[in-house]
C-alpha cells in the first residue's frame, strides 16, 4: 500500500511530537512493506507568522490531495492574551474541519492498568473504562452566526436535520462494532436544538434494534463520567458539549498526553492528539508523544491495517510497562525519558519485533 500523508506539526510542542509520530509511521511502513510519502504544511500561529493565515490555501490543497493528515497542535499565548486579535491559530483548526468536511470527531477514552494511580479518580472507578466520545464537529455555536459589540454578544447554536442524522449514524455504527450501547447527550429540557437532536435519535433508533439507546442531559453526563465512567460505551453529542465532555474524559486516563483522536467526514481524515500546543514546554523535550503515536495507530486502523495499528498499541503498552515514560507519568524514582527518547524506544521496539 502507498500512503500519502500531509503532516501539520503546528505550534508549541507540535513539531516535537510530530517528529515521533512520523518516525513510528515510517518504521511500521518499512516493516509491513508499505510506501509512505510525507508532505509538510503550515498551520496555526506558525502559519500566521509566516503567511498571515492560520490555514493557508496551499495547506488546504496539500491536505485535500493526501490520503490522511497527521496533525499535532496549534495555539500560542500571544494570541490567547489578546482578545482583540482578528486572526487566531484556532481559526485554522476550524477552517480545516470545515473545508475538509470533518463532521465527526472520534475520541477514545481508555485507561492503562499501569497508570490507574495517575487518574484523579479512584482506581476502582476508572479501571476498565473504555468508551468513545463522538462529537459533531462542523455545526452548532462554533460555526453559527455571531455578533459582538461592547454591550452584547451572541453565538447561534443551529443544527439541521441532515447534520444531525449523519453524526447519529456514525454513533450507531460505532456502537454496533462495540458493546452495542449508545448514549445520546443533549440539553433537550432547555434547548430547541437539543430537542431536534433527541427527536431524530428516537426516529433512527429502531433502525438499530441491537443497540441499547439511552438519552442523557449534558450536565448529568458530565457527572456520570466522573461517578461511573464504565457506564459508557459510545457517546454522541453536538459540537460545544462534545468539546467540553471530551476534555473531561481525557482526564480519566491520568494524562492528556495519552489519548488520540480522529476527525472524519467528506474528505481527507485527520488524526491528532487531543491535547493542545503546551507552549510552555516547547523545546524542553518533556512532551508526551504517546497521543500522537496512538493517532498513527488510529490512522492505520482507518485504512483497515489492523496488524499495523495493533503493533503500535503493543509498543506503547510495552513502553509504559517498562517505565519508559515522560515526566508527567513516570513512576517515582524512575529513569528520565524525554519526548525523543520515548519515541526512539517505541521505534526500536517496532523494528525488533518479528511479524
Amino acid at each position: 500500500m502507498e500512503l500519502n500523508i500531509a503532516v501539520l506539526p503546528g505550534d508549541g510542542i507540535g513539531p516535537e511530537i510530530s517528529e515521533q509520530g512520523v518516525a513510528v509511521m515510517s518504521a511500521v511502513c518499512k516493516k509491513f512493506g508499505h510506501e509512505v510519502n510525507y508532505a509538510y504544511a503550515l498551520c496555526g500561529a506558525d502559519a500566521i507568522d509566516k503567511v498571515g493565515d492560520p490555514f493557508p490555501e496551499e495547506t488546504f490543497q496539500i491536505c485535500q490531495e493526501a490520503d490522511a493528515v497527521l496533525f499535532s497542535a496549534v495555539g500560542d499565548p500571544k494570541f490567547d492574551n489578546n482578545p482583540t486579535a482578528k486572526v487566531r491559530p484556532e481559526q485554522g483548526l476550524l477552517a480545516m474541519r470545515k473545508k475538509l468536511g470533518l463532521f465527526a470527531n472520534i475520541r477514545p477514552v481508555q485507561t492503562f492498568k499501569c497508570l490507574l494511580h495517575k487518574s484523579p479518580l479512584r482506581a476502582e472507578l476508572v479501571e476498565g473504562a473504555d468508551f468513545l466520545c463522538i462529537r459533531e464537529l462542523t455545526g452548532g455555536m462554533y460555526f453559527g452566526e455571531k455578533y459582538q459589540d461592547n454591550e452584547k454578544a451572541y453565538d447561534t447554536n443551529m443544527y439541521t436535520r441532515p447534520e444531525i442524522e449523519r453524526i447519529l449514524k456514525v454513533g450507531f455504527e460505532y456502537a454496533m462494532k462495540r458493546r452495542k450501547h449508545l448514549t445520546v447527550v443533549d440539553k433537550a429540557n432547555v434547548l430547541a436544538s437539543s430537542r431536534l437532536w433527541r427527536q431524530i435519535a428516537q426516529e433512527m433508533a429502531p433502525q438499530y434494534p441491537e443497540v441499547k439507546t439511552d438519552y442523557m442531559y449534558v450536565d448529568n453526563a458530565a457527572m456520570r463520567m466522573i461517578q461511573e465512567p464504565t457506564f459508557f460505551d459510545v457517546m454522541v453529542t453536538e459540537n460545544t458539549f462534545g468539546d467540553i465532555l471530551t476534555d473531561e474524559g481525557s482526564c480519566i486516563s491520568g494524562s492528556m498526553g495519552l489519548l488520540p483522536s480522529a476527525s472524519t467526514g467528506e474528505s481527507t481524515p485527520v488524526f491528532e492528539p487531543i491535547h493542545g500546543s503546551w507552549p510552555q514546554a516547547k523545546g524542553l523535550n518533556i512532551a508526551n508523544p504517546l497521543a500522537q503515536i496512538l493517532s498513527v495507530a488510529m490512522l492505520f486502523e482507518y485504512f483497515d491495517c489492523k496488524e499495523e495499528g495493533a503493533l503500535i498499541r503493543e509498543a506503547v503498552d510495552a513502553s509504559l510497562d517498562a517505565n519508559v515514560r515522560t515526566p508527567e507519568i513516570q513512576v517515582e524514582g524512575g529513569a528520565k525519558y524525554g519526548t525523543k527518547e520515548v519515541g526512539a524506544w517505541i521505534v526500536n521496539y517496532i523494528n525488533e519485533k518479528s511479524k
